[in-house]
């Protein structure tokens, strides 16, 4: 899956890009089974979106297909979909037998743009744009390549009876600002890899959104408000780890200080929004674990002051606290510098002292009990 947001002016596609072209872009599979279907978004248009034909196949290097296995979505038994405003949809279920750690590519043709883009920008992976409907193309014809993922929100795979899945809600670090791009190595993926060389059949489903915050729109809706999307509408989730809450501690301070009662509202706020999303949660029997919020002492975006670092300390705590969440996963322990506590080890920056780099985003994989994520 992939949180949803309207793009930011820099990663909108041209306001025509989308009129008779085709889309194609990749995703990378967590769990593995006979069968899948595809979701399709128009979660932030004001209008009907048309889906005029959606495909997806094995994806091949540069933006290819294997021919042989590609397959026409239907939804309700008709080629097209026409998604109304705010909806998503799933297609009918495809008799298309997948592995966990494939690479499936889904081109999606549409006649007209949508209205407002719905988009996760930090794909990390490559798309093509190209003209006409070239869905079932094995390669595409004057394409053009981005960064981004647009109009498409998940992937669900019908696994065993048993399999089930983990949705890690979060922020760039989550949604893997540092990894490589089409490297599949942000922490969920890392996390997805242990999952299946243990042999537990476990889907990890990424719902982090780069800049995103527990109480304030921004990049993307808050924590809070999308938890319903990007949580609870998913197909059998039964764990949620829930890392988030930087962006709302550095935007505090980034551009001007505040006082100190702005500092302890900005806390309590932020715990509040914690219990929300715990009690959201368990209406649906969902496990919630609390990831302690990683160090950022180093960042020159947000330079955070004692203050700040006073902020993510005294949320650290709650978090860790027994009985607020389900079970507490402790990046900063794993993460933090023992010489200097309020920064990322060195050997796991990516190099702006607040996001990991793909070592330290392997870390943070190993850093997470298998069995807490399985536990009833």
């Amino acid at each position: 899956m992939a949180g949803q947001q309207v793009p930011e002016p820099q990663n909108a596609l041209p306001p025509d890009a989308l009129h008779d072209s085709t889309l194609r872009q990749v995703v990378h599979l967590s769990l593995g089974g006979p069968q899948l279907r595809i979701r399709v978004s128009n979660a932030f248009g004001a209008r009907p979106l048309l889906f005029t034909a959606v495909h997806v196949a094995r994806s091949r290097p540069g933006g290819a297909i294997d021919p042989a296995t590609d397959r026409a979505a239907t939804f309700s038994g008709a080629r097209q979909a026409l998604v109304p405003a705010g909806a998503e949809y799933w297609s009918d279920p495809i008799p298309m037998p997948v592995a966990a750690g494939d690479n499936l590519a889904i081109s999606l043709h549409f006649d007209t743009p949508p209205d407002v883009e719905t988009s996760h920008p930090g794909s990390r992976a490559t798309s093509w744009l190209a003209p006409g409907d070239q869905t079932a193309a094995p390669g595409l014809q004057g394409a053009k390549t981005f960064e981004h993922w647009f109009q498409l929100s998940g992937v669900d795979v019908a696994a065993a009876p048993s399999a089930f899945a983990v949705v890690a809600l979060g922020d760039s670090i989550t949604d893997g600002h540092g990894a490589t791009t089409n490297g599949d190595d942000r922490w969920p993926d890392d996390l997805a890899r242990r999952l299946a060389a243990a042999g537990r059949p476990v889907g990890v489903l990424n719902a982090g959104i780069g800049g995103n915050r527990v109480l304030l729109d921004g990049l993307g809706p808050n924590a809070v408000a999308r938890i319903d999307r990007d949580v609870l509408a998913q197909s059998d989730v039964r764990t949620l780890i829930v890392l988030e809450g930087i962006n709302d501690l550095g935007v505090l301070t980034r551009d001007a200080p505040v006082s100190p009662a702005a500092h302890r509202a900005l806390v309590a706020d932020l715990i509040a929004g914690y219990a929300q999303i715990i009690a959201a949660a368990h209406t649906h029997h969902i496990r919630v674990l609390g990831a302690t919020i990683l160090p950022d002492g180093g960042s020159a975006y947000y330079h955070p002051d004692a203050q700040n670092e006073a902020d993510r300390q005294a949320v650290n705590a709650w978090i860790r606290e027994p009985g607020r969440f389900d079970g507490v996963i402790d990046f900063d322990a794993k993460m933090r510098d023992p010489a200097r506590p309020d920064r990322l080890l060195p050997a796991f920056d990516s190099g702006d002292g607040l996001h990991p780099s793909p070592a330290g985003y392997r870390a943070m994989a190993e850093a997470i009990p298998l069995d807490a994520l399985t536990a009833p």
